[in-house]
């Protein structure tokens, strides 16, 4: 919905968060940006994202997750993945949009069908 106050997780050379917050402030939001790695408490935040997004928060096409063990991919859908989110943050699927109460993760149709009405 144009017009709501959003905050953007995200990477500051990511072109897809840089697509999505131009999109939102082109719709009327006012967007927060914060640099996933540098500024924002993952330790606080990935819990409350992965209720809201358990199965799409893993970012599982990304060079970090190519790079992991077999052992650490492992861990994804466990309580051992809040860990690895935490060492990787480049893990996380970008970008991470809080609306209110309301996650969504990354910025496919669905995200945008959801944030641009």
């Amino acid at each position: 919905m144009p017009g709501q106050k959003l905050v953007l997780y995200g990477l500051k050379n990511c072109d897809t968060c840089k697509k999505a917050k131009r999109a939102l402030e082109e719709a009327g939001d006012t967007v927060q940006f914060v640099d996933i790695r540098d500024e924002t408490d993952l330790a606080a935040k990935v819990p409350v994202w992965l209720k809201a997004a358990p199965e799409k928060l893993v970012n599982k096409s990304s060079t970090t997750w190519r790079n992991l063990t077999n052992g650490d991919k492992a861990k994804v859908g466990t309580q051992g993945e809040f860990q690895l989110l935490i060492k990787y943050p480049t893990l996380i699927k970008r970008p991470v949009i809080e609306a209110g109460r309301a996650v969504h993760v990354g910025w496919g149709k669905d995200v945008q069908g959801a944030l641009l009405k």
